[in-house]
């Protein structure tokens, strides 16, 4: 049976200060999701734990006491709203957020791509090249998936995003290019048998024809490994909460030729 894109579990209300958008909030998100047959929605602002040493003035203004202002979440009979975060990892390989606040969580996305946070997600020495930064996202990934975490409800976030060298549209293609097939077959085996998911958001529309298997294939490596992924769409703005998000969920599916077998189940 083909993937239904029934979740979106990786959205963001105005909370996150990279959004600001007060119309971007839990009823309007539900209100989406009832309107477009989504089942799971996860809200998942950005958070740094306060009892993580480190954070960055971006990152230490979005503590737990921010992020319990969504709550409580609406409920209703057709659509389960799961309370979430988005949590990143430092240069040195610290992630922020305790061992003992993923209980808080229903669901935790964890970012190793966020290069465009010079001098915090990555030094300017390894900024420096794009060899260098295919280095790093190898890893960090490696990074996350040697710590003791509850990977049943971890996703690994938005693998091919822009942000690995966002200088040109073509550069984090190229970052994507320079890591082999060997690397990622290794990478998302560990991820697989340790039960992460696999987050899968980028726009199909934003790639040249001729470009999209350069972003597919990360992807394709961990379907053959068995891996299982759900749809995030990153929104941040209420003006992005349309169509476009289920059509670009189905395009990838297709793409991909996903089916329910695939797809990323959270624990409960």
């Amino acid at each position: 049976m083909r993937f239904i894109a029934d979740h979106d579990f990786h959205i963001h209300t105005g909370l996150s200060l990279c959004s600001g958008d007060e119309s971007q909030n839990p009823e309007s998100i539900l209100a989406f999701a009832k309107s477009h047959g989504l089942k799971k929605v996860c809200i998942t602002n950005h958070f740094w734990d306060e009892d993580v040493p480190g954070a960055s003035p971006f990152y230490e203004k979005q503590g737990f006491e921010r992020l319990k202002r969504a709550l409580p979440l609406p409920r209703d009979p057709e659509v389960k709203m799961l309370f979430g975060c988005e949590c990143d990892l430092d240069r040195n390989m610290r992630l922020g957020i305790t061992r003992e606040r993923f209980d808080d969580f229903d669901f935790t996305v964890i970012s190793t791509t966020h290069f465009h946070m010079r001098g915090f997600t990555i030094s300017e020495e390894d900024a420096s090249s794009l060899s260098r930064r295919a280095v790093k996202y190898v890893e960090r990934l490696d990074a996350v998936l040697d710590m003791d975490l509850p990977y049943s409800k971890v996703g690994l976030a938005h693998l091919t995003s822009h942000l690995i060298a966002n200088s040109t549209w073509e550069e984090h293609m190229k970052v994507l290019d320079m890591i082999p097939d060997s690397e990622f077959l290794r990478i998302f085996s560990r991820a697989t048998k340790l039960g992460a998911g696999i987050e899968l958001n980028f726009k199909v529309n934003n790639y040249e024809p001729r470009d999209v298997e350069r972003v597919l294939r990360p992807y394709r490596i961990a379907r053959a490994t068995g891996a299982k992924f759900y749809l995030g769409s990153d929104t941040h703005h209420n003006v992005d909460m349309e169509d476009r998000i289920i059509e670009n969920f189905d395009k990838i599916i297709d793409l991909l030729d996903l089916k329910e077998c695939n797809k990323f189940e959270l624990a409960r």
